[in-house]
């Protein structure tokens, strides 16, 4: 898959994606939801065996509009790429995502991008997408426009879990804020990942022998803290059992920053400034003080032994998941 970030002075498409179909939004999670958009689009560009490709926008858009309160990202711009490459995409366009862009006319969006740079043969969005100034630009306008510059316009209605409720960024934040990573998973279609660069701590982890792998998440991150059962991704693939805490450590500092603190079950290595994954599958507790380390290492044994029992008898969610989240072996 080509990963394209685009800026103003844009370059022109390579020769063998035009003509492709395009999906068009944030699919900021790439949920369940996103996925009825993105199947249809792959069905569509299969069928005419033409190229498909994802229209996306970087940074996200109330990012820009809020920068004093940023959004919590489900997927992060390298992250959703990915996930896009696994699900079968040609290529990934991240448009820059500015307020000056914002105001640009309906018109110009149609003409200068998806017409006049990509050479859409289809747009496949949602049936709620709007574009340009004042969102002037809505299904109606959209699927007119394509009458007028020569491309398709298929439109996917909302996805509905099996409760009847509508599938949507916003409510897998909330879940994930409440430490319900199930109910997450349930409706992103895999276990929720995070992806971050392993920093140094204060070792103490290592002196109660138990060894950790620490990432600072964005500080917009929303995950409830406490203790989870984790799968941790090293970066050549390879896959750890673990359990993670994610916090402030009250029983040994005060006022800390929130940590994402992982324990590798049987690993033993160095991950300093390796970028690695971590897939959550259940979360076993609440983040607790302790009087003192003894009760708390007694505690951290009681937790890997919780995640371990979880994880021993976890399947996967979807053929995505089994990607993310699972090894090779695994799917055996």
């Amino acid at each position: 898959m080509k990963l394209f970030h685009r800026n103003e002075n844009r370059q022109p498409l390579p020769d063998h994606l035009h003509g492709g179909v395009i999906a068009i939004g944030n699919f900021d999670g790439v949920h369940r939801g996103h996925q009825s958009v993105l199947s249809e689009a792959l069905k569509i560009a299969q069928q005419r065996q033409v190229p498909a490709l994802v229209l996306t926008f970087e940074p996200h858009p109330r990012t820009v509009f809020k920068p004093q309160t940023p959004v919590f990202r489900l997927t992060p711009a390298p992250l959703k790429a990915q996930i896009l490459d696994i699900l079968g995409f040609d290529a990934v366009v991240e448009y820059p995502f500015s307020y000056e862009f914002s105001q640009r006319s309906a018109e110009d969006f149609v003409r200068s991008i998806l017409k006049d740079w990509l050479h859409a043969s289809e747009i496949v969005t949602g049936f709620d997408f709007h574009f340009g100034h004042s969102r002037e630009g809505g299904p109606a306008f959209l699927m007119e426009a394509g009458k007028r510059h020569g491309f398709g316009v298929t439109l996917i209605d909302a996805y509905r879990d099996e409760n009847a409720e509508v599938v949507s960024s916003s409510r897998i934040r909330s879940e994930l804020s409440n430490g319900d990573v199930v109910g997450a998973s349930g409706l992103l279609g895999y276990r929720y990942t995070v992806e971050s660069t392993v920093v140094g701590g204060e070792k103490l982890g290592r002196q109660l022998g138990y060894p950790t792998a620490n990432m600072a998440l964005p500080p917009e991150v929303e995950l409830k803290t406490g203790i989870y059962a984790v799968r941790f991704r090293l970066p050549d693939g390879t896959l750890h059992d673990a359990v993670a805490s994610y916090g402030r450590r009250p029983t040994v500092t005060q006022n800390g920053l929130p940590l994402l603190e992982t324990y590798l079950f049987d690993f033993s290595g160095d991950l300093y400034d390796k970028s690695c994954a971590v897939s959550l599958f259940g979360y076993l507790r609440p983040e607790l003080k302790f009087d003192g380390l003894e009760p708390l290492v007694a505690q951290m044994r009681r937790d890997e032994e919780e995640a371990r029992a979880l994880l021993g008898g976890v399947k996967p969610l979807s053929q995505l998941d089994l990607a993310l989240c699972f090894s090779a072996d695994a799917a055996n």
